[in-house]
């Protein structure tokens, strides 16, 4: 890992930001979540593809968190779980592996309508180029939330393809593979009794379904975590794949949703045969 250099970042224009705080925001209630009209307070675009709507941090961190804790990012792509720690005043920590998305992240996260000295340690964020699969400047225990939206396996690939590393551009089985050795870091640096939320949807492949998002709930739960929560997103506007589609003859279903599994690390100690169905299946 290695901090990115915020100093050049200070030269470039600020987003155009109109509001700072969404109009209307309520907490989700329910394990169905939807959010057609995705919201535009902030920094906040759609650009950055396969970014995650910011309703979805926002409720995550003001479920999870307290102000002044620490919410973690190890695939911050263009900030947006960052911006929502900046607004709900907690410290966020973003890690990517392609350093374009660290820059991308620094610029729209560089609002200016509050002076931050962001070489200081003591930031309320702070940005990394590096490998969610190795955090090693992150001490163990050391975050409250962490919020990851990975790649979705061959779906939408990231960087420049030289780039070995990028879990966008491995096959399935080496995806699930590197994903438990994501949720093996996660877990190591969360604190214990504090929750780990994953956003993650399926894909076709020859028409299909690859039941992704269950691969990787296994990678979690074989890491140790427990299953706090199972939430059905809706997709919306899906360019790569209902609005390209529309009028085809496909002779399948178009997959509309996600899982935004919500993990938590047992307490020091805790005994876990209350939640025997909720652990690793043996």
């Amino acid at each position: 890992m290695a901090e990115v250099d915020w100093q050049r970042h200070r030269q470039r224009n600020a987003p155009r930001v109109q509001r700072l705080e969404p109009e209307g925001f309520e907490p989700e209630r329910t394990t169905v979540w939807s959010f057609p009209q995705r919201g535009r307070w902030a920094s906040h675009v759609s650009s950055y593809p396969g970014s995650w709507a910011p309703e979805v941090p926002r409720n995550l961190i003001l479920r999870y968190t307290q102000p002044g804790e620490t919410v973690l990012d190890p695939m911050v792509g263009g900030g947006t779980t960052l911006m929502e720690c900046l607004l709900t005043n907690r410290q966020g920590i973003g890690v990517d592996i392609e350093p374009e998305a660290v820059d991308l992240a620094a610029s729209n996260l560089d609002l200016g309508y509050r002076p931050i000295d962001w070489t200081d340690d003591r930031a309320p964020v702070r940005l990394f180029v590096g490998d969610a699969r190795r955090l090693n400047l992150l001490p163990d225990a050391s975050v409250h939330l962490a919020a990851l939206h990975p790649p979705y396996a061959g779906i939408i690939a990231y960087g420049p393809a030289t780039n070995a590393l990028n879990l966008s551009r491995l096959p399935i089985d080496r995806y699930i593979a590197a994903m438990r050795d994501v949720a093996a870091e996660a877990y190591r640096v969360l604190v214990p009794d504090r929750h780990c939320a994953v956003l993650i949807g399926d894909t076709r492949r020859h028409k299909h379904y690859v039941p992704l998002a269950a691969r990787v709930l296994e990678q979690f739960l074989d890491a140790g975590f427990v299953l706090r929560e199972d939430i059905i997103k809706l997709q919306h506007k899906m360019k790569g794949t209902r609005e390209k589609w529309q009028g085809s003859k496909y002779d399948f279903y178009l997959i509309a949703h996600e899982h935004l599994y919500v993990f938590r690390k047992p307490a020091e100690g805790e005994n876990l045969r209350d939640y025997r169905y909720s652990v690793a299946w043996r």
